[in-house]
């Protein structure tokens, strides 16, 4: 027996006069004397639902979120409501069962609640309830398949890889699984299938993907979860410019079938370099441009302080910000604060207006340096200018915090528009600041581009990756690299970024030992899924993409995890608790 014939959406005009059965949630009532108007709610939509209080007495008791099953006529509604599929039809009740009651809801199960995020989470099951939230998850479905059906059409092959496997340091914290067999061993969590889909390649099967769950003992933010999913794709014997038509082709199939829209390709494509000279920021918004100006050679050989050169070369950067000139001094400070936390000292302020440019700092400048800034950074009658200096890298991060903050709180966004970049040209290794020594920028199986193969390991911090992130609205929705295949260049890497040739043996022996058997050449790419749905849905938090996300706090509101265990399981596994 089908205890739900029909869904909502299936319901229309044509349908007038037929008897039906439509079962759904209660997601408002009205009275109008002995007449029940009642909102049914099911995953497709709302259907209104008509019912005479004598028909049943339990209707008196019914309230939301309760489930019924009526059983009626479909009739034309009077007052039609054009904001819903069903608004011009109406189900007029012959029989009603109450299917299951409810309680008193915690929190208003509609698009627009009043719950508290920490409430919506730990009632998940009625936060997903809510049509906006409905959507995000079947849109989030959609676009999986979207992907699947095109990967599988150009032969790549789905293969799962371990989640519990060797712990093998990649630059996030893992999680450690205590094994019951072997006292005092460890699994951990895959961060991802990074080694596994490598190995793959040395396998033979030349393309794969997965949809992988990973987990890193992160820090929380609205973009990261503990647990999160990747689309995760390799191929042998493909550059990256193969690659690139791929991933290209994968967006315009997800573009095409979930979000029914047409998507422009291929890709712009922009150097690590140029994104954060720009944009402050390697994954920049192009969705408006306020391009950063370089004032350096504006202020080659000044006597302003804040600007004058030290021994350490640095750079001037400036962000024209129109009709800017308007911001008070309680906004400077919160805009000084803003670029604090990057780690810049300070933030000077311009007004350009009636064709003279003003601020504090106006009266220690030269008039040729006042003319300079004017003409570089093509000021335009309202406009202001916020300008710090610092390490090039630094003051472009600072900057383009500020670029990100303001040009997001200025501009209204269609939501239907999406600016993809591929960004490009990696350096391949960075200083660490704690050790002094560097580590990779990507991850250490990035292979270096032709040009720095004989210098990588003599110049490592002149090397550029074979690396590539795909971009959008600001957001990271891609990463990935052509790797490295060669036994001696892998070691080689691992040295270079601290490992001893104990510890290349002890965590990455068996990898680096594959090499040795006949590796093709291989790249590959991984979409944070979460984040990829993040963006697309307009969603303002990734657990908004996620049925069952953790906290900012790194904790389940719904299951209370993580949570103590019982001294048994403690035992089994060879742990004690230490008490701090």
């Amino acid at each position: 027996m089908n205890m739900k014939p029909y869904h909502h959406h299936n319901l229309n005009a044509s349908m007038i006069d037929q008897t039906i059965t439509a079962v759904g949630w209660v997601a408002k009532r009205r009275n109008f004397g002995q007449l029940v108007f009642i909102d049914l709610r099911d995953k497709t939509g709302i259907l209104q639902v008509v019912i005479n209080e004598d028909l049943a007495p339990t209707i008196k008791e019914v309230r939301s979120e309760f489930i019924l099953s009526v059983t009626g006529v479909i009739k034309a509604r009077k007052d039609i409501n054009p904001n819903i599929p069903t608004g011009d039809i109406e189900l007029i009740a012959s029989s009603v069962v109450v299917v299951s009651t409810a309680q008193t809801t915690p929190m208003i199960v509609a698009d627009d609640t009043d719950a508290l995020e920490d409430t919506r989470m730990q009632y998940r099951y009625l936060d997903l309830r809510r049509p906006v939230m409905q959507e995000k998850l079947i849109m989030r479905s959609k676009i999986v398949r979207a992907m699947r059906n095109y990967l599988d059409d150009n032969g790549f092959i789905d293969v799962e890889t371990p989640m519990l496997t060797k712990s093998t340091p990649e630059g996030s914290r893992e999680y450690l699984v205590p094994s019951r067999v072997h006292e005092g061993e460890f699994y951990a969590l895959a961060q991802s299938p990074q080694i596994f889909k490598q190995l793959l390649m040395i396998a033979g099967f030349e393309r794969y993907y997965q949809v992988a769950r990973c987990f890193r003992d992160e820090d929380l933010r609205a973009d990261r979860q503990l647990d999160f999913t990747q689309v995760d794709i390799e191929a042998s014997f493909m550059d990256e410019e193969e690659l690139f038509i791929h991933i290209e082709g994968v967006m315009s199939q997800v573009f095409k079938d979930a979000l029914k829209q047409e998507l422009k390709t291929p890709f712009r494509r922009m150097s690590f370099f140029e994104a954060l000279d720009k944009y402050g920021s390697d994954k920049p918004d192009l969705r408006f441009d306020w391009a950063l100006k370089t004032l350096d050679s504006v202020f080659e050989a000044t006597q302003f302080g804040l600007f004058a050169q030290g021994e350490t070369k640095k750079s001037i950067k400036a962000l024209v910000v129109p009709q800017g000139a308007s911001l008070t001094r309680k906004e400077v400070d919160e805009h000084t604060a803003l670029v604090k936390k990057y780690g810049a000292s300070h933030l000077v302020h311009f007004k350009y207006s009636e064709g003279q440019l003003s601020g504090s700092a106006v009266k220690l400048m030269r008039e040729d340096e006042i003319a300079s800034l004017i003409e570089v950074c093509q000021l335009k009658e309202g406009d202001g200018v916020l300008c710090l200096m610092d390490e090039w890298e630094k003051a472009c991060t600072a900057l383009g915090a500020l670029r990100l903050a303001l040009g997001l709180k200025a501009h209204t966004f269609d939501p239907h528009h999406f600016e993809f970049v591929w960004i490009v040209d990696f350096p391949m290794f960075e200083a660490d600041s704690e050790t002094g020594g560097i580590v990779a920028r990507h991850h250490p199986f990035t292979r270096p581009q032709d040009a720095y193969m004989d210098t990588f390991i003599s110049k490592p911090l002149e090397a550029l990756a074979n690396a590539y992130d795909l971009v959008c609205n600001g957001y990271e929705v891609a990463g990935g690299s052509q790797r490295i295949y060669s036994s001696k260049m892998q070691s080689d890497v691992f040295e270079l970024i601290g490992f001893t040739p104990k510890q290349i043996n002890d965590r990455f022996g068996f990898f680096v030992d594959a090499f040795n058997y006949g590796t093709p050449p291989h790249g590959g790419i991984a979409f944070g899924l979460d984040r990829l749905v993040m963006v697309l849905t307009n969603a303002s938090s990734i657990r908004d993409v996620i049925a069952f996300p953790k906290n900012a706090s790194a904790r389940c509101p719904l299951t209370s995890a993580p949570s103590g265990v019982s001294e048994k399981q403690l035992n089994e596994l060879h742990l004690l608790i230490q008490s701090k």
